[in-house]
């Protein structure tokens, strides 16, 4: 029987089945986060992305980003927040009945659009941060260089100070990718 077309074990299956779950719970989960400290902000401010949502101190930073001429952050200039969620509850759709067909050949078929999925995500958040960090207002109060803030990891602007993290949604992410990756060493031919 070819390797591809190798039916998965039982417990496999369950693996699979758990990497579904959790990519469900991440939806629920923060994915990502800026927080924002400065000298007269030393507790931060924070803007705190889920698959749906915004929170955080938004509007405060609205407030701040307006002297540096940066467009609002709002749901409504993330439109990914509203169909983001029916897109992870698709995968986990597809997670789940990979489990069902235990087939390797729907594994990896699985794991391709994972990737794909993964990389348009930063492809995404990074082009978003990108349009926000270089469109600048011409006419702002105070003028600062364009910049480009990091998907993780610290920037400084003026006398902020942000920090870029990862939510829990996102570890959760990573490790329903990783969970998928086991039934492919536990299962392999061996001869």
């Amino acid at each position: 029987m070819n390797a591809r077309n190798k039916e998965l074990s039982s417990v496999s299956s369950i693996i699979i089945v758990v990497s579904g779950i959790l990519l469900v719970v991440s939806i629920f989960l923060p994915w990502w986060k800026m927080i924002f400290f400065a000298p007269q902000y030393p507790e931060g401010l924070n803007i705190i992305v889920y698959p749906y949502k915004l929170e955080g101190e938004i509007d405060i930073v609205n407030g701040l980003n307006h002297y540096i001429g940066m467009a609002n952050f709002s749901e409504e200039t993330f439109p990914e927040l509203t169909y983001l969620p029916y897109i992870v509850g698709g995968y986990a759709f597809l997670t789940i009945i990979t489990a069902i067909l235990r087939k390797k050949f729907f594994l990896y078929g699985l794991i391709c659009l994972y990737v794909l999925g993964g990389a348009l995500g930063v492809w995404d958040l990074r082009k978003a941060l990108r349009q926000f960090g270089t469109n600048l207002s011409p006419t702002a109060p105070i003028k600062i260089d364009p910049f480009i803030p990091p998907i993780i990891g610290e920037n400084t602007v003026a006398n902020f100070v942000t920090n870029s993290v990862l939510g829990l949604g996102a570890y959760l992410l990573i490790v329903a990718f990783i969970l998928l990756l086991i039934p492919l060493w536990k299962d392999r031919k061996t001869k």
